[in-house]
């Protein structure tokens, strides 16, 4: 591999060297009273050289001191981190809220680790069969590595929006929108097994970035508009052959319970070509869309 070509190195988020910034507080407080007193005693008395000398030496530093603990405060609310670094290299990530505090030569850098929803826009894309279909998810996602999401993407939301739309598209291309015959895995049918394949592929998309995805799921499915009307015909014809395959084998087996209750109790002797008749009425009963207008034999039954 050429040196122009070099991976990433990739971060890892360490622990961060920091105090409780409450604790500094109080030494901050403690050395600012310490001061004023000292100022508060000069004034009030009439010193001499060595007084003088002895304040300068105790008042300089402790005023240096006060501004090195003042600069190195800074506060984390619930759910946030801040990443320290020196010189630009990074020293760890500091995740206890409250008032903390470092060096004040470290650079502190804050970042977000609450959970973010996205909804992506609608998507047209192909699927399985060739269908073009739209597509949009919702995705829940957060921080998982700070150091990873600051240093190693450049901007770890945009980074989120372009695996999103890439993700959307890979899964809408892997399964057919519908399917015939109810035997395969498809876009509108198997909801779980889809969320759970698109928050697989996005949390393998994102872990370069230290991010995880907690939950998504589509939110949008429909054909494209210019085959929507088309695909909706072919809907509702096959809505109409499975009503009408249920009607069929329900008036067949109501055909042969009658047919066999017919001959296990006697009631009547049929031929064949009676048999087949009376099925043949029976089915046209069973299976007509409209009402059957009855006829009143008065013969005989061969009549």
């Amino acid at each position: 591999m050429s040196e122009s070509h070099l991976p990433i190195n990739s971060s890892r988020e360490t622990t961060a060297g920091s105090a409780s910034g409450y604790l500094m507080l109080v030494v901050f407080l403690v050395l600012l009273v310490a001061i004023l007193f000292s100022v508060i005693t000069l004034a009030s008395g009439n010193p001499g050289g060595g007084t003088v000398l002895a304040f300068l030496a105790f008042i300089l530093p402790a005023v240096a001191c006060e501004v090195l603990i003042a600069s190195g405060f800074y506060m984390i609310q619930p759910n946030q981190a801040v990443a320290v670094t020196l010189f630009g290299s990074y020293r760890g990530t500091d995740r206890n809220p409250g008032l903390r505090w470092t060096w004040p030569w470290m650079a502190k850098r804050k970042i977000s680790v609450r959970a973010n929803n996205v909804v992506s826009e609608k998507l047209k894309v192909n699927d399985l069969r060739g269908n073009p279909i739209e597509i949009a998810t919702n995705v829940v996602w957060r921080v998982a590595d700070t150091a990873q999401a600051l240093y190693d993407v450049d901007d770890y939301r945009a980074f989120v929006n372009v695996q999103i739309e890439a993700a959307v598209r890979s899964i809408g291309s892997r399964y057919a929108y519908d399917d015939v015959e109810d035997a395969e895995v498809t876009l509108r049918g198997s909801h779980d097994e889809v969320n759970a394949q698109l928050r697989a592929e996005l949390i393998e998309r994102l872990r370069v970035a230290g991010l995880t995805v907690d939950e998504c799921g589509l939110t949008h499915l429909a054909y494209a508009p210019e085959i929507a009307g088309a695909m909706l015909r072919r809907q509702q014809a096959e809505a109409v052959i499975g009503a009408r395959r249920k009607l069929v084998e329900g008036a067949v087996s109501m055909v042969e319970m009658a047919l066999a209750q017919l001959s296990e109790k006697n009631v009547v002797e049929l031929d064949d070509e009676r048999r087949a008749a009376m099925v043949s009425n029976l089915m046209v009963v069973l299976c007509g869309e409209r009402d059957t207008q009855p006829v009143v034999n008065t013969g005989t039954l061969y009549q």
